[in-house]
């Protein structure tokens, strides 16, 4: 090999080892960037989370202070206003503390391990209000009773053991809506129409507060209540709040019974949710809150 090509192949290693160093530099410092720009939304998603975490001490304080003042809730006291997001630095902090008692809860469907069929009628009322099939109650009241019998349309051990991936009938209260999803019938569409209208409380018979409480909810729980009148009853509740039941009742029908048990114009249950922003990171804070005298207690939390 003459000299002139040995020099023309050295100078292409040179060129070739110089290449790779470059590309190798350019990937670790794109790798460092990587990693840095992790470490900083790391960081900023975890002040996101004790910023929006703060937001249920200050849902605690907000309630806690209402309670001193009234025994009455509706939509018009300041609690239940939805405020706009609050500026911190590098970022923004919103709570939004909505009631969970107007809703009609679930866990009334069975009262000490044993089906309430009172209230089995008023779900079914509801699901039939929410064009949604009446049936679907029995997989739910088998879901959470404590013995083995399947109930009209239901399902017990029997039925979730068969399936591919086999599980157990829960047979205990629902801790979550989300575990809808693992009863029978409860598809996503269902559970999404379902949403907006029940609650799942750690209490098996609790009131529906009426100042809060949707047209489909009231039409269930108070028979022979008309959608129309329902509707107008709502209506009405947005501008002038009830502050007793006696005077919701005088307002309702002719045909409507005036049964108060079920009705309240005083909540216990609040959700709150808090969202926070921090430069890139964000975060999202539910809890069940309880209100049993003055302070609300934490029932449960979820992050995200």
């Amino acid at each position: 090999m003459s000299i002139r090509t040995q020099q023309g192949v050295a100078l292409v290693m040179v060129l070739l080892v110089v290449a790779i160093a470059t590309t190798l530099a350019t990937f670790i410092a794109q790798q460092q960037g990587f990693w840095q720009r992790a470490m900083e939304n790391g960081r900023d998603r975890a002040q996101a989370r004790r910023i929006a975490e703060a937001g249920i001490d200050w849902a605690r304080a907000v309630l806690a202070d209402d309670a001193s003042a009234s025994q009455v809730d509706h939509g018009r006291e300041m609690w239940a206003l939805r405020l706009p997001a609050i500026p911190v630095e590098g970022g923004e902090v919103q709570g939004i503390i909505t009631d969970q008692q107007g809703l009609f809860n679930l866990n009334n469907l069975v009262q000490n391990g044993v089906a309430s069929m009172q209230d089995v009628t008023r779900f079914q009322r509801l699901l039939v209000a929410l064009g949604l099939p009446p049936q679907l109650s029995g997989a739910l009241v088998d879901w959470m009773d404590t013995d083995s019998e399947v109930s009209v349309n239901g399902a017990e051990d029997g039925f979730y053991m068969s399936l591919a991936k086999p599980y157990r009938c829960a047979n205990r209260p629902l801790s979550d809506i989300g575990e809808l999803a693992w009863i029978k019938g409860y598809d996503a569409h269902i559970i999404r129409r379902l949403q907006p209208f029940v609650s799942v409380l750690p209490e098996s018979n609790t009131k529906v507060n009426v100042n809060f409480a949707p047209a489909e909810v009231l039409m269930a729980i108070l028979p022979g209540l008309a959608l129309q009148d329902a509707r107008a009853l709502v209506t009405r509740i947005t501008s002038s709040p009830f502050n007793t039941t006696a005077d919701f009742l005088q307002q309702l029908p002719g045909n409507v019974p005036r049964e108060e048990s079920m009705l309240s114009v005083h909540s216990q249950y609040f959700l709150v949710t808090g969202y926070a922003t921090q430069k890139d990171g964000a975060s999202a804070v539910y809890a069940l809150l309880r209100r049993n005298g003055i302070w609300p207690t934490q029932i449960r939390k979820s992050l995200q």
